[in-house]
């Protein structure tokens, strides 16, 4: 029910951002759509002609989902440090994706083995934490890395770190996404 008007909210966002549109009504739409006003988790990832151009999000909620939906969007397009802010001129070349996380929950596990098997490949995002080691990857990384242990591996590079790390039994939590992505020209106006 959401899908549409969290689309619609990122892209209203990065208009606005470049004066094309009118200030976002907050209160209308948080009255129309009360789920926006729950504390949720989300990331915004923009894509260009295919390739990733910016991805910020949120791990755990700690705000409303409208505000981080509209944080992470300016985030992702104008603050990803791998990527020199998003101008006006790429908007048209763009596709959006906001996926909506679930709360994270910790996965037991006593050995490698066993956290291979409680892992469900195409569905789980993973946050990897240990000591000054964080890390995670939402579930659409599963398309580049199909394999379980390979999903781990990289994993363990992302939060800075190599696979030898799960032998010391990092904490590691899962957590679901709804994913919507839409080309930024085929994106209805709020």
């Amino acid at each position: 029910m959401l899908d549409g008007i969290v689309i619609s909210l990122a892209k209203h966002t990065l208009l606005h951002h470049f004066s094309k549109e009118e200030a976002i009504d907050k209160h209308r739409l948080l009255k129309q759509y009360p789920q926006l006003s729950q504390k949720r988790a989300s990331f915004v990832t923009l894509h260009k002609r295919g390739a990733l151009r910016g991805c910020i999000g949120s791990i755990i909620a700690h705000r409303s989902l409208y505000d981080d939906i509209v944080s992470n969007t300016l985030m992702s397009a104008f603050r990803d440090s791998r990527f020199s802010p998003l101008k006006e001129d790429e908007l048209s070349e763009l596709s959006i994706e906001v996926s909506i996380l679930s709360n994270p929950k910790e996965i037991e596990y006593s050995s490698y083995e066993e956290l291979v098997k409680k892992i469900t490949p195409n569905e789980d995002g993973l946050i990897l934490e240990f000591d000054s080691y964080h890390g995670t990857f939402l579930p659409q990384v599963w398309q580049q890395l199909p394999k379980t242990k390979d999903f781990l591996e990289h994993l363990s590079f992302k939060a800075g770190a190599d696979p030898s790390i799960y032998t010391q039994k990092p904490k590691i939590l899962r957590y679901r996404v709804e994913a919507i992505e839409a080309e930024f020209d085929e994106i209805a106006s709020l």
